[in-house]
């Protein structure tokens, strides 16, 4: 993330669920009232992923709430959202998620000059005993860093 950019969501279940090949920031295509939902948190994307279908990129299980002060003409939450990338950086994400096991799924929401961005990863699914893992080297680090503390204050 680039300076002066505001974090609006992370997605840690995905850090926790899957191991991060590659990331990607990209824009997204949002209608006007979802733009006011982003920027106010009134979303949710624990299931989110992307795919790509004739050559584009669209986001799909991003959950963006209905604004409450629109009138009628309000926006579909649950519609797909289609992510703003250069022709080459689709061409890679492609050949990427084509070999087996890889998908894309959003890591983290941000603003960047005032515009919606969103970091994409490449990533693979881990098995049971690699989030054994990944628990285990967290809390190493935890009782680590507890020793560090205790250590300094004496």
């Amino acid at each position: 993330m680039a300076e002066g950019s505001k974090k609006i969501a992370e997605n840690r279940k995905a850090r926790f669920d899957y191991f991060i090949e590659d990331s990607i920031e990209c824009g997204i295509a949002l209608e006007g009232t979802e733009v006011k939902c982003v920027k106010a948190g009134q979303f949710s994307f624990p299931d989110a992923f992307a795919e790509i279908i004739n050559g584009e990129v669209w986001v799909k299980g991003l959950h963006i709430s209905e604004y409450s002060y629109s009138s009628i003409f309000n926006h579909n939450p649950d519609r797909a959202k289609k992510l703003l990338l250069h022709k080459e950086q689709i061409k890679r994400l492609s050949r990427k998620v084509e070999e087996k096991g890889y998908t894309l799924i959003p890591l983290d929401f941000y603003l960047k000059a005032g515009l919606v961005k969103m970091t994409l990863g490449v990533c693979k699914g881990k098995k049971a005993f690699d989030k054994r893992e990944t628990i285990k080297a967290r809390d190493a680090d935890r009782m680590l860093a507890r020793e560090f503390k205790k250590r300094l204050n004496e």
